[in-house]
């Protein structure tokens, strides 16, 4: 042996920012304006929690749910929980109660730290999960009350608590972090990250080049915290020492903006649907906001349109980094830059653009496959489509107490979605398996129609699924939320999506709507635009005969 067997624990990196920096803030805001601390006393903080807990009983391995929005106080559970060597549980605040009940009575959670105005939502909940035994009210200065027979308010919970905490020695396979995917099909699955997993992945989204996250940087993390934690973003800022910027419940384009000015955000992440609200406040108010600081914008969970990214980096000077990844991949998995390669210094700007359009190149320390029916490889060369597959260090292997092996291919996570990867080794998704559409036989991408009716002047959201038909299995429909003032001009969006697709691809109808579902994570929820669809008796008009 030469090297030292040190265990890749978070408690080692969680609370290095705070050592190195520790004046740089936390900003939250409020409803009664903004809430600052400094990495210092976050770090404090997150300590007297550890000690807070193992005062009531809880040991290493149990689980702790958090019910709660983006502020400082997840924060300080992201850091202290993970340290003392409990499983932070995330609960999704968007999610059914009877996916709630099912989701906190699996994991076993003992206490829950939840948001007073969130409480509302946790009370059909009580006495159908018996293993809850603690509630942790966290006061921001809003009414809420819960009946919960055993609470007790955050401040009073740590007040008292010696600021530093003894960290344990533990394996760098335990636990620390628990996500449960937001049940599309079937019942919701867990996927338990440990701490060499979320150690290696919170080292690898800060390399130059994946998200390029440096102690420079004013992160403005608008991806919430209760979904595939955070991205790993509160981990990889507290680590570096960023200042960090939380929206709380406030969650409007108007609010994100007046954050990014007033707090010289420099990077926030969020899903597509975030970066085309913000996209037309700017459009509406040209000259309001100074975004000078601001350089990058991460954007995942669903493909974004080039037309918006293009938009933001002509406008705005702003770099769109794409990326994929899943619940299950902890979860960065491929990132997409404008350039990403020394070979590509001197590409031309549009075909920088044709970069970003790709879901990206594998994270370094991750295999990504494609594979036909019979797990045969298929070629790399953009043209051969194939189930996606990954494997890597901060990859699940299965899902918490549920078995589900048709995920789990001879080491391969089978990720479900649809894809090629071309020469240049960039993934290109082509559509979630159960999006894509069949029609006479030949496959329609939804993703891309949808992206490149987004680009049509006046269509500030699209959305396209599957309509059965009884000549050719199924149809495309696009349904659409256009710009205030604008009015539909069918033809002329066919005529644009001719552009690139054949005219059997083209959607059989276009429908403008005031709103579009979106799922408990923010992307499309296309599974319920079917549903509702077919309650409603929707038939495709007759185009084809």
């Amino acid at each position: 042996m030469t090297m030292q067997k040190t265990p890749l624990l978070m408690s080692r990196i969680l609370g290095r920012g705070a050592v190195l920096d520790p004046e740089v803030e936390v900003v939250t805001k409020q409803i009664d304006g903004m809430h600052r601390q400094t990495l210092k006393q976050t770090w404090d903080r997150a300590n007297q929690v550890a000690h807070a807990l193992n005062a009531h009983g809880i040991e290493v391995g149990d689980r702790i749910g958090s019910f709660m929005w983006n502020n400082y106080r997840h924060l300080e559970l992201y850091q202290g929980l993970p340290s003392m060597g409990t499983v932070l549980h995330t609960l999704n605040i968007r999610l059914s109660s009877t996916d709630l009940e099912y989701i906190i009575n699996h994991a076993g959670d003992r206490v829950i730290f939840a948001d007073e105005d969130l409480l509302p939502l946790l009370e059909p909940l009580w006495g159908k999960i018996p293993c809850v035994e603690l509630l942790v009210i966290c006061r921001n200065g809003e009414s809420g009350e819960s009946s919960f027979e055993n609470q007790v308010d955050y401040e009073d919970f740590i007040a008292g608590h010696p600021t530093e905490y003894d960290w344990p020695e533990i394996d760098e396979n335990s636990p620390m972090g628990l996500c449960y995917t937001s049940g599309t099909t079937g019942k919701p699955k867990g996927v338990m990250y440990t701490h060499r997993s979320t150690y290696l992945h919170t080292l690898t989204e800060s390399l130059t080049d994946s998200m390029g996250l440096s102690a420079l940087d004013s992160l403005l993390g608008i991806v919430p915290m209760f979904h595939a934690m955070g991205w790993g973003l509160p981990f990889a800022a507290s680590m570096l020492g960023c200042k960090q910027v939380m929206s709380h419940r406030f969650m409007t384009p108007d609010s994100f903006l007046g954050l990014m000015v007033d707090e010289d955000v420099t990077v926030s992440a969020g899903v597509p649907t975030i970066w085309q609200g913000v996209r037309a406040i700017l459009d509406a108010n040209p000259d309001k906001y100074d975004l000078g600081q601001l350089a990058r914008l991460t954007c995942g969970g669903s493909a974004p349109p080039v037309e918006m990214m293009r938009w933001y980096w002509d406008s705005y000077g702003i770099e769109v980094i794409q990326g994929w990844g899943m619940t299950e991949t902890n979860p960065l998995g491929t990132l997409s830059r404008k350039v990403s390669k020394r070979s590509q210094l001197k590409l031309t700007e549009d075909q920088q653009f044709e970069n970003i359009a790709k879901a990206g190149l594998a994270m370094p320390g991750l295999e990504i496959e494609i594979f036909d029916e019979e797990w045969n490889r298929l070629p790399h060369d953009g043209e051969a489509v194939g189930e996606l597959c990954i494997r890597g260090p901060w990859i699940a292997a299965e899902y918490y107490n549920d078995p589900q092996p048709e995920k789990f291919h001879d080491g391969w996570l089978v990720t479900g979605d649809v894809a090629m990867i071309d020469s240049e080794q960039y993934i290109l998704i082509a559509d979630r398996s159960k999006d894509l559409i069949k029609s006479g036989g030949e496959w329609i991408s939804s993703v891309d129609l949808e992206n490149h009716i987004v680009g049509f002047p006046g269509v500030m959201q699209a959305a396209v699924v599957a309509q059965p038909h009884p000549k050719w299995d199924e149809r495309p429909v696009a349904l659409v939320i256009l710009a205030e003032g604008v009015e539909l001009d069918q033809s002329a969006v066919l005529e644009h999506c001719t552009k690139i697709f054949a005219k059997w691809q083209l959607p059989d109808e276009i429908i403008v709507t005031d709103a579009i579902p979106l799922t408990s994570t923010g992307k499309i929820d296309k599974k319920t635009i079917r549903a509702n669809m077919a309650a409603e008796g929707y038939q495709l008009p007759d185009l084809r005969g």
